[in-house]
């Protein structure tokens, strides 16, 4: 008798406007390139074997900001875009409820 609704879509799950996601991106980026920056630095003022940990940190960090800052939001604002009038279950029942 009466038909299963699908929550409406909310304004505060609509995904970012390209500009603003892309400012986003640039600047996680940019903080994580100053970090790196940091870590060169302190390969030079830190003592023997522990220069190995900053020298890391420097070669590991351009590829993980990199893939953060491609990675899409999934948290927040965006987190979830529901489409009005489709439901998607796990069952393959295709009558009236």
């Amino acid at each position: 008798m009466f038909m299963r609704r699908s929550p409406r879509p909310s304004i505060t799950s609509a995904p970012l406007p390209p500009d603003q996601e892309r400012v986003r991106r640039m600047v996680n980026y940019a903080v994580a390139m100053g970090i790196r920056v940091l870590c060169i630095l302190a390969v030079f003022v830190v003592p023997d074997w522990w220069k190995l940990l900053p020298a890391a940190a420097a070669v590991i960090l351009p590829y993980t900001a990199v893939i953060a800052a491609n990675a899409p939001r999934t948290t927040g604002r965006g987190a979830q875009l529901t489409t009005p009038g489709v439901e998607l279950s796990g069952g393959a029942h295709h009558g009236r409820a």
